[in-house]
């Protein structure tokens, strides 16, 4: 047994221990802390991992069903740091909710955190996996999990919220089925389906098959990702679920989906004898959902509606740049990053914006920079960030792969992509001043003190997203190049 499956095994031991302690623990606030713990220690666990996948390349363990390489470890830094943040500021938002409305009962807070664990867990189960097989399992598995987070006590529409979840996003992974045993079926006489034997034996697939197989895991694991027309699960999900459910939802969960297709899109991609197919499908479904986001947005006053929106559209930002490849790849790599950090703070400051305004419409929120000075201007500026404005890091992703597409000759692509941003970008700073800024006729003032883990992770979140903006450090840079290596030609061990 080596190094790297002790650490495995000792990080879903510490999932365990943590299970285990929500489940002895008799006070909600108690709950709280345990997620906050075990993402920290999974977080250090995983840092010897990272090092010697970044040091050596890519490695499998355990019968090769689980990889590692550069794409798996970058989605699993990310995931591992998202959920560490939330689950720090859940301590918080749960604290506040049981001892000022007394809406979360200690059943539901120690039902929240084992879900919570068991989530986090099976999404890094995704990225890890080298089976095809595991992967649809433990994709399907984060479906069953997280349906059931969606629930809020104090929110009725919650239930129907989570049951659209479920049904959605169960009949897409029906589609992801169909998509896993057409892969099966396309790769003939090779007996392994892990996707480094897929890669490796790429010549002995069948392109047709693997080209319907593809389609149907685009549909299958796009619903999950939030792809449009397969999103419409999203905006209901994103906002009737407790604050750091969205966050996460947003923040990680769409990018594991993500992961699955671009996973198959190098296989896809080698046993097509790379003509471009299997990106022009990306290409569409991309547009699709950019262009729904131009539609959608101008119409919302939910104030967390109107961020799952903006998911819609920088997944499908992620999806083109993947569809146009090379220096697109690379950027579609680093959105994914910048989208991430910058949705999560959002939803934190909307869900705080929202709870001392008593709505979220935002036609009765005026005036919030001034009235709740702290989380006011963190929501300002995260929406300054999602919408692009210079010199944050979203901005500089989407300019390379305007780059890239302009100067690939892809002139069409180039103004319908610039076309359906700068409309965003209207509309959600019309929504973003009349917020912010207006007046302020209700008299509303903050009264929730913020916490100096809370203000510190705010600063560092935008500290981050404003250096990505101007410079990308070299070894980060080198992960998201490997990364998109991997995407482009598959993984080779």
């Amino acid at each position: 047994m080596t190094n790297t499956d002790l650490l495995i095994l000792s990080i879903l031991t510490v999932f365990i221990l943590g299970v285990v302690l929500s489940l002895l623990n008799s006070k909600a606030k108690h709950f709280l802390y345990i997620p906050a713990y075990i993402s920290g220690m999974v977080f250090i666990l995983f840092i010897p991992i990272g090092i010697k996948t970044i040091e050596y390349g890519p490695y499998t363990i355990m019968g090769g069903n689980f990889l590692f390489d550069a794409l798996s470890i970058y989605h699993i830094f990310l995931v591992n740091f998202v959920f560490l943040i939330t689950s720090i500021y859940s301590i918080g938002y749960f604290t506040r909710h049981i001892e000022n409305h007394g809406d979360f009962e200690t059943s539901f807070i120690r039902r929240y955190t084992i879900l919570w664990q068991t989530f986090q867990m099976f999404l890094l189960i995704v990225l890890l996996s080298n089976n095809i097989g595991f992967m649809w399992v433990s994709l399907e598995a984060t479906t069953l999990i997280s349906a059931f987070l969606i629930i809020s006590p104090s929110n009725p529409l919650s239930i129907e919220a989570m049951w659209k979840y479920l049904i959605v996003c169960s009949v897409g992974i029906v589609f992801g089925f169909m998509g896993t045993i057409l892969t099966v079926v396309a790769a003939q006489n090779n007996s392994t389906f892990l996707f480094t034997q897929l890669v490796e034996h790429s010549d002995l697939i069948n392109p047709k098959i693997i080209l319907l197989a593809f389609i149907f895991i685009i549909v299958g694991f796009g619903t999950k990702a939030g792809l449009a027309p397969m999103h419409t699960w999203l905006p209901d999900a994103h906002s009737q679920a407790p604050t750091p459910v969205s966050a996460v939802f947003s923040g990680v969960m769409l990018n594991v989906a993500l992961f699955g297709i671009m996973r198959y899109l190098s296989v896809t991609d080698l046993a097509l004898g790379n003509d471009g197919q299997a990106q022009s499908i990306l290409l569409i479904f991309g547009f699709i959902s950019i262009f729904i986001a131009v539609i959608f947005i101008p119409l919302q006053h939910d104030i967390k509606r109107l961020l799952a929106y903006c998911s819609v559209e920088h997944i499908g930002i992620i999806a083109i740049g993947l569809g146009l490849g090379g220096l697109g790849t690379f950027a579609a790599l680093f959105h994914i990053t910048n989208h991430s950090l910058s949705k999560v703070i959002a939803f934190f400051s909307a869900g705080h914006i929202s709870e001392i305004y008593g709505t979220r419409d935002m036609r009765r929120i005026k005036a919030a920079s001034s009235s709740i000075p702290v989380w006011g201007s963190v929501f300002f500026i995260s929406m300054l960030i999602l919408i692009g404005v210079a010199p944050f890091a979203i901005f500089l992703s989407e300019l390379l792969i305007v780059k890239n597409a302009f100067f690939d000759h892809r002139y069409i692509v180039t103004a319908l992509f610039l076309i359906a941003v700068f409309a965003i970008f209207i509309s959600l700073l019309k929504h973003t001043l009349g917020t912010s800024f207006g007046i302020n006729n209700s008299k509303i003032t903050e009264n929730i003190k913020v916490g100096i883990l809370d203000k510190a992770i705010v600063i560092s979140v935008i500290s981050v997203l404003l250096i990505l903006g101007i410079w990308i450090p070299g070894p980060f840079k080198e992960l998201l190049n490997n990364a998109s290596l991997i995407i482009q030609n598959g993984v080779r061990l």
